[in-house]
């Protein structure tokens, strides 16, 4: 039994998330089934990280298990990508240790998310960036960014639905790239919560447009409560950037 490695990039807009879901088209699903018109028999693939419905990935993990797969590991990416959705491609294919696995074998996870400022909305960003008419203040944005940094209770920025043992993460690294219209703020973590990435970007958010002040996210922070927290921003601004396994 050999264990395989994926790394796919997808245009999550038209998708119900990654994981597979009855009756509805997921990202999951579109690579089992082009799997399964591979080998002789069903592959069920482990992603690294469970994105929402509407996001995207550049760097997505995805790994499985199999002994009858008859294509060599170097030629999956053009095999797959020939059965594939145009919005899914395999950009790479590698074979692992027997213990790896996606989810659990990942050390650190980078989300990157996208705001768009401008006048008008930019028809080639309206799927890829959250798009606001004014103007952020992203000083306040930065200095705000800091909070989330180290080991901390993010029980305030996790969503309903999740079924984790703690909400303790290490936030490895908060970057904030304020430079020309398209602003990025990336997320380097040991883990994240669900939708935990979106939660904070929409209090950084009301941060930017004055509707929270700095002592109120420590506060909200340290309160532990989700419901002070900032709502969760639009999916579509989101992506899973890169997973490090090293």
């Amino acid at each position: 039994m050999q264990t395989y490695c994926l790394i796919v990039q997808y245009d999550g807009t038209d998708y119900a998330g990654f994981q597979v879901q009855p009756g509805q088209r997921t990202i999951q699903g579109e690579l089992e089934k082009a799997l399964q018109r591979l080998g002789p028999n069903f592959i069920r693939i482990n992603g690294a990280g469970r994105t929402d419905a509407g996001v995207h990935s550049e760097g997505q993990t995805v790994s499985f298990r199999d002994e009858r797969l008859t294509v060599p590991v170097e030629r999956l990416p053009y095999a797959l990508n020939a059965l594939l959705p145009r919005d899914i491609r395999v950009i790479e294919s590698r074979l692992e240790d027997k213990d790896f696995h996606a989810r659990f074998s990942a050390r650190m996870k980078t989300y990157r998310y996208q705001i768009y400022e401008g006048e008008f909305p930019n028809v080639f960003l309206e799927r890829y960036a959250y798009w606001s008419r004014e103007q952020l203040d992203w000083a306040a944005i930065t200095e705000c960014s800091r909070f989330f940094l180290g080991e901390l209770d993010f029980a305030a920025f996790a969503s309903s639905g999740s079924s984790v043992k703690t909400t303790v993460r290490t936030m490895h690294q908060v970057k904030v790239d304020a430079e020309g219209p398209v602003k990025l703020i990336r997320f380097t973590a040991d883990g994240f919560l669900y939708k935990m990435v979106r939660n904070l970007v929409g209090t950084l958010v009301d941060v930017g447009r004055g509707n929270l002040k700095l002592d109120d996210v420590r506060d909200i922070l340290a309160s532990k409560d989700r419901r002070l927290a900032g709502a969760a921003i639009a999916p579509h601004g989101l992506f899973l950037e890169s997973v490090d396994y090293s």
